[in-house]
């Protein structure tokens, strides 16, 4: 297990270089600077030049990428071109909220998409399994953006059941809190629960159709028991891949839902810094984001390798 976890972690290393190449380089292909947003029309002369040397942008690409992942491998992401906040002051601000978001559309995702899924797979052709696949032909069809929209029109402009945006804390009030959350939760959440229902299904099928299955029912095990203590067990294997990998995509997820619902949290603040070319701030949160989401990986490869032995023992052959 040991050799196994080693081989992962040193698999993330050029992953991890590669991502930081591709961070830096596409910031900086979008048009402008940020010595362009700090001139102002009615500067003197060579302003534009001198801001650009004060902030080091003068420099030839590769020594900019090689001072910036120093400071990275040291914990400093540079400070913000505009507001003067260090990079791992505005994480530290704006990470818990989208954590908060993530987390309740996680709970969403899990409740929804395993239950349905089981259900479905557990009996094929039936009235579930069609609605099932209505439910996630629709919803992995429409983007989030849209479905945000859609919810806030319906349930906040027309229905008036939920607030147009705003965010409060958890710890100020937690119901109007979790009241705040009900429409970017379900938003987030409603395309991650139809991928995970139909891997779920696609499994439990398969498991139900396996000889122990057969052969528990040979002996008169009522079928919730052979459903749940027999097929689930081992259908659920692989769709804790998936299930792990969500994670990381429901906090790329919050980029877009924190616009539309114009709530406070790395999508904000990844948005605000793209529109003012704060290289920094960009480079930082799209660098934790990608790195948070291939640790997510690596933990549910370790957490798929105890599972299942077999693919400890095809790793090592």
């Amino acid at each position: 297990m040991i050799q196994f976890v080693l081989r992962r972690l040193l698999q993330t290393i050029p992953v991890l270089i590669i991502t930081s190449l591709a961070v830096f380089f596409v910031v900086r292909l979008i048009p402008g600077d940020p010595a362009d947003m700090l001139t102002t029309e009615d500067a003197p002369e060579g302003t534009y030049e001198r801001i650009q040397s004060q902030l080091g942008l003068d420099r030839p690409w590769p020594i900019q990428y090689v001072e910036w992942v120093g400071g990275v491998l040291t914990g400093d992401f540079g400070t913000s071109f505009r507001t003067k906040f260090t990079v791992a002051e505005l994480l530290r601000r704006s990470l818990p909220p989208s954590l908060e978001l993530a987390a309740i559309a996680y709970i969403v995702a899990l409740s929804f998409g395993i239950p349905l899924g089981v259900m479905a797979g557990a009996r094929p052709k039936t009235t579930w399994d069609w609605v099932l696949s209505g439910f996630t032909m629709t919803t992995i069809g429409i983007p989030n953006f849209l479905l945000g929209i859609l919810m806030l029109w319906l349930f906040a402009v027309i229905l008036g059941w939920f607030p147009v945006a705003g965010r409060v804390s958890l710890l100020e009030d937690p119901l109007e809190a979790l009241r705040r959350m009900v429409l970017p939760a379900l938003t987030l959440g409603a395309s991650q629960a139809a991928i995970l229902a139909r891997y779920t299904r696609t499994s439990v099928q398969e498991a139900m159709g396996r000889d122990y299955i057969r052969t528990a029912r040979s002996k008169g095990l009522s079928e919730r028991v052979v459903i749940f203590r027999h097929g689930l067990r081992n259908a659920l294997i692989p769709v804790v891949t998936i299930a792990g990998l969500q994670i990381g995509t429901l906090l790329s997820g919050v980029v877009i839902i924190e616009s539309v619902f114009t709530r406070p949290g790395l999508g904000r603040t990844i948005i605000e810094a793209i529109q003012n070319r704060d290289y920094l701030v960009i480079q930082g949160m799209l660098l934790f984001l990608v790195t948070l989401y291939i640790v997510v990986n690596l933990l549910v490869d370790i957490t798929y390798g105890l599972l299942d032995p077999r693919l400890r023992s095809a790793e090592n052959d």
